[in-house]
């Protein structure tokens, strides 16, 4: 007789989440930060290894998760297309069974979205978009985190995104639906995020040319670099059509009072945010990075016991 396959959770987009799952996500890590706060050593993971697969060069994603799994008693690899076979033509599919047999989770940080979905395709252990070119939802855990820490549900909320529709801007769509809050993006007509994207989120997305617009009675002000990992080459074109979108403290000022920034870094200062706005008080960068640790560690626990 066969013993069935247990079902395998994915992380690959926010909606692989239930609401309930999610905001349960974000409790678990706001309890998991004041643990290692206190100096509880919590061994949930003990004996489980993450695989962890760059093809972009990375700071918080990589000390996060490495982190994360090293404090929960557990241990991460580090793979990249320049030390294993994914250098040498494996394929990503041949890649994900390999791992299946060796380690209990993966995470991949890389350009397609696509290579996520083909190696989740056949893969029998969780797997955990850490960034690609559609979406960054682990960063939204992190983000999602500092606000509830800070106001609360996070349910009726406005937040204004200010900047290209790109990955970090279509992550917010999808978790402004899934956890019901008001999203309002101001960004150029040329870089405006995907069509189909905004009309399935239509009730819970605004969209503005001008930030203004965007910002008036915002809670939270959020913004991204210009020129994204591989966008190098398109940074002047970019910087015109996103100069009038830059987070300065006149835009602060048209938010709410107790409004808050947030960037999921790296930042250029001057650039997309002034350094009066991102050095400021109103500023959460800092914590927000921060979290990055504990909503993983809280995503891990959850795909993983």
């Amino acid at each position: 007789m066969s013993i069935p396959s247990p079902v395998v959770r994915h992380f690959i987009d926010e909606t692989d989440l239930t609401a309930n799952e999610f905001r349960q996500i974000l409790d678990s890590a706001i309890e998991l930060k004041k643990e290692r706060q206190q100096g509880v050593i919590r061994d949930s993971l003990r004996n489980k290894t993450l695989a962890m697969i760059f093809e972009k060069a990375s700071t918080r994603t990589r000390t996060s998760f490495e982190a994360g799994m090293v404090q929960l008693g557990g241990h991460a690899i580090n793979l990249s297309p320049t030390d294993s076979q994914l250098g040498r033509g494996e394929p990503i599919a041949d890649t994900s069974r390999v791992l299946s047999e060796m380690v209990d989770a993966a995470m991949l940080r890389t350009h397609s979205h696509k290579t996520i979905e083909d190696f989740a395709h056949v893969s029998r252990i969780p797997v955990i978009n850490g960034l690609s070119d559609r979406s960054h939802p682990c960063q939204l855990l992190a983000d999602m985190q500092t606000l509830v820490e800070l106001r609360g549900d996070i349910k009726g909320a406005r937040i204004a995104w200010l900047g290209s529709g790109n990955n970090m801007c279509n992550s917010y769509i999808t978790t402004a639906r899934l956890l019901d809050f008001t999203l309002t993006i101001a960004c150029p007509k040329e870089l405006a995020p995907d069509n189909q994207l905004l009309t399935d989120c239509a009730a819970h997305v605004e969209l503005y040319e001008d930030a203004e617009s965007a910002c008036k009675s915002a809670d939270a002000v959020v913004t991204d670099v210009w020129a994204s990992m591989g966008e190098e080459k398109y940074s002047n074109r970019l910087h015109s059509l996103l100069k009038p979108y830059q987070v300065t403290q006149a835009l602060m000022n048209i938010a709410s009072p107790d409004a808050v920034f947030m960037h999921c870094l790296p930042a250029h200062r001057g650039e997309e945010v002034t350094e009066e706005v991102i050095d400021g008080k109103r500023s959460v960068v800092w914590r927000e990075a921060g979290n990055r640790l504990h909503a993983q560690k809280a995503l891990l626990e959850f795909l993983l016991l």
